[in-house]
């Protein structure tokens, strides 16, 4: 065990406040970082295990070197006496999975450093899928919000001719009802097109993670059903449970009937789930354009329509002279 360092002597940035009501505030930070940054500070943990640090040590280390949650796990831990596992997952979002892997480990003696690796590996895996994702949904998703100020670009250029556009639309019924028709299919059109996209982004969570952390458990020769329920205790959050859960139990039902080790039947299933978001991911993205069409052809046009062409029409007619006047 490694013994604390007095905090007189401790450096200044992990020295946690004295006043219960100023402890550092660790739930949620995790889930605004990204997956492939936790990676990285999850395999540094692991290289310093590997080399013989002790777990504190090993997060005294990476608090030094800059670690916003390894700064706040360090002092709930030393400072307030927090299970280390309970510490590490008040830094929420990927930093649970951390924490359920971490605490699995120590249950069944795994090699600590090796898990940690594994679970580095499958962070960043989930992190490209992502980041992968996010490419290819740009370019759609730019250009629906670009063609969301066409309406407004057509009321400018009217006023730019010369038209009294804006008039028209504040001070006659005709413009008023135009005015709301077209900003109310603006407004439909965006959350629209928000919907479009949010739905064609990847699901939270990091798949086959509960594969991974199955291969954790039984990697210290815990039996099967007891490997099950530690992951089903440690991991709060992740990919769907149901459709993990049966993909598992098909795993397990063929090492028993070909007599195979589950082990690497499960790592394989891991890496199936992350081929297969991958994919999705990616049919996701290029379905998202034509679905963009939608919402531009019932809504943004038709408020280009109404905001651009309409008051353009009643302007030019309000000031043309009728041929029998």
């Amino acid at each position: 065990m490694v013994r604390a360092v007095p905090s007189a002597r401790r450096p200044a940035q992990l020295r946690a406040p004295r006043d219960p009501a100023r402890r550092p505030r660790l739930r949620g930070r995790g889930s605004r970082v990204r997956e492939a940054e936790v990676a990285e500070a999850v395999r540094t943990l692991a290289v310093l295990l590997q080399a013989g640090a002790a777990p504190l040590a090993a997060w005294h280390h990476l608090a030094e070197s800059g670690s916003a949650v390894a700064v706040g796990v360090v002092a709930e831990t030393v400072e307030h006496g927090r299970p280390l596992v309970e510490a590490i997952r008040e830094g929420g979002g990927v930093w649970r999975v951390v924490a359920a892997a971490w605490g699995i480990a120590g249950t069944v003696g795994a090699p600590l450093g090796e898990v940690l690796r594994a679970i580095a590996a499958a962070l960043e895996g989930a992190g490209e899928i992502r980041d992968e994702v996010a490419v290819a949904l740009a370019e759609p998703a730019g250009t629906a919000r670009l063609m969301l100020w066409l309406p407004l670009v057509g009321l400018l250029l009217g006023g730019a001719l010369g038209f009294d556009t804006t008039t028209v639309l504040l001070t006659r019924p005709a413009g008023w009802i135009c005015l709301a028709a077209g900003l109310g299919l603006l407004l439909l059109a965006r959350g629209w097109t928000r919907a479009l996209v949010r739905r064609a982004a990847p699901p939270a969570g990091i798949p086959g993670i509960r594969a991974e952390l199955l291969v954790v458990a039984l990697a210290g020769g815990t039996a099967i059903p007891r490997a099950r329920a530690l992951v089903e205790q440690e991991l709060a959050e992740g990919e769907d449970a149901a459709t993990a859960e049966e993909a598992i139990e098909r795993i397990l039902r063929l090492s028993v009937a070909a007599g195979v080790p589950a082990v690497e039947l499960l790592r394989a299933e891991a890496d199936r789930a992350r081929r297969e978001a991958r994919t999705a991911g990616r049919t996701g993205a290029a379905r998202l354009s034509s679905r963009l069409l939608l919402p531009l052809g019932i809504c943004t046009l038709p408020a280009f329509l109404l905001l651009g062409v309409a008051p353009l029409i009643l302007s030019v007619l309000s000031t043309t002279p009728l041929p029998f006047a």
